[in-house]
């Protein structure tokens, strides 16, 4: 909770949660309890209100197992002040350094005068923040506590409700289920130093191993050469060449109940590679290439009753090839994504994909790729659950 007039509203989001049957934990910053006391929340909600970082609990260092136990943190209200903090990682009392330290997804309720809202530099942070993945309950338009009349009003209660408790189910929406993702690119090689390979950086199979953990699956993540550290609490196998993903895959397949395949697996390898380094004045003119087993055909032919989901990375006709992948592979869902676009896909922190199913295809904006993980996520939660 942050300072703002519409401070009184978090104790009815409060003490509505609890009648949900939430557990509720309240971090005030020291402008919030000029609005409401401590002892309301202390009273309301029957657990310790954190105000400060030097407060003396019984946990070990406050703000970090506040940060671990929360399953979502929503701020209700937050202020442009403590917006434009998040933007920028700051970690200067209690509430910034729970958020800096939480892995838990966060749910903004923004409520302020109606100029402040729209400032440039306010729509920038709020920018910044819906695309590292913070969930936004959209302030209302109205008369507000300055009198002024317009956005900026604090959204309902039952709003704020609503889109906490939709959080909580999608935190545990894996609960239970053993996923394989795959992750990165392969490399095939030429001779023991050259090799050939692909652009991916392994970034966005990452992403949906590390939110698939926090939903609750049990992950076992296949990864090509890749830069990227192994997500806590993934089993992870590191692979090299498109058979060696192969071999990890199928040996791991018959226990998951879904798979999402986001490697960059390669199509094509040297039919001989060579057993020591090509020499400059005796590498050959033509390099002869042989396919590569098509991993995810596979894995379709002997689907079961077990979730698919593809990628398909193209450089043009992005939804027609995708929908020839979906059928061909027998898969449930492809995410597919134009490569050549600047800026997004391969070696990128940001993608723009297109969902595409048997029902039709959804494109979505430009997003960072843990946004992107959550929601093909989302999507294979669904997909389970009409198993």
């Amino acid at each position: 909770m942050t300072g703002g007039v519409a401070a009184y509203k978090a104790c009815e989001v409060a003490r509505e949660l609890m009648r949900a049957d939430v557990r509720v934990k309240v971090v005030m910053t020291a402008a919030a309890q000029r609005f409401v006391t401590p002892l309301t929340f202390r009273t309301l909600t029957g657990e310790p209100v954190a105000v400060s970082l030097w407060d003396d609990p019984s946990q070990r260092v406050h703000h970090i197992s506040l940060a671990e136990e929360a399953d979502v943190v929503v701020i209700v209200p937050c202020t442009a002040n403590v917006i434009a903090k998040m933007a920028h990682g700051r970690a200067d009392d209690i509430l910034m350094t729970t958020l800096l330290a939480t892995e838990a997804p966060v749910i903004i309720a923004p409520a302020m005068n109606t100029h402040m809202w729209r400032k440039g530099i306010t729509q920038a942070n709020v920018t910044t923040l819906r695309e590292r993945g913070v969930l936004f309950v959209e302030p209302g338009t109205g008369e507000l506590a300055c009198g002024d009349t317009g956005e900026g009003r604090l959204a309902t209660v039952s709003e704020i409700v609503d889109a906490t408790l939709a959080a909580l189910r999608r935190v545990r929406s894996l609960e239970g289920v053993r996923l394989l993702v795959t992750a990165g690119p392969t490399r095939e090689p030429i001779d023991p130093v050259r090799f050939v390979g692909n652009r991916s950086s392994g970034r966005q199979g990452y992403a949906v191993a590390e939110e698939a953990t926090r939903r609750g699956a049990d992950v076992t993540l296949v990864s090509g050469p890749v830069s990227l550290s192994a997500p806590f609490g993934v089993r992870c196998v590191r692979v090299e060449t498109a058979a060696e993903m192969r071999d990890a895959v199928m040996a791991a397949y018959p226990a998951a109940d879904a798979v999402v395949m986001t490697a960059a697996v390669a199509d094509l390898r040297p039919a001989a590679p060579a057993a020591d380094k090509l020499k400059k004045d005796a590498a050959p003119d033509l390099l002869s290439l042989e396919r590569t087993d098509d991993i995810l055909a596979g894995l379709g032919a002997d689907k079961g009753d077990r979730v698919l989901v593809g990628f398909a990375a193209e450089t043009g006709d992005v939804v027609g090839y995708a929908r020839g992948k979906l059928t061909a592979k027998n898969l449930d869902l492809v995410v597919a994504n134009d490569v050549s676009e600047p800026g997004v896909g391969f070696d990128s922190t940001v993608n723009r994909v297109v969902f595409v199913n048997a029902n039709g295809e959804e494109h979505m904006p430009v997003m960072d790729k843990r946004v992107v993980a959550s929601a093909v996520l989302d999507r294979l939660a669904i997909l389970l659950k009409e198993r």
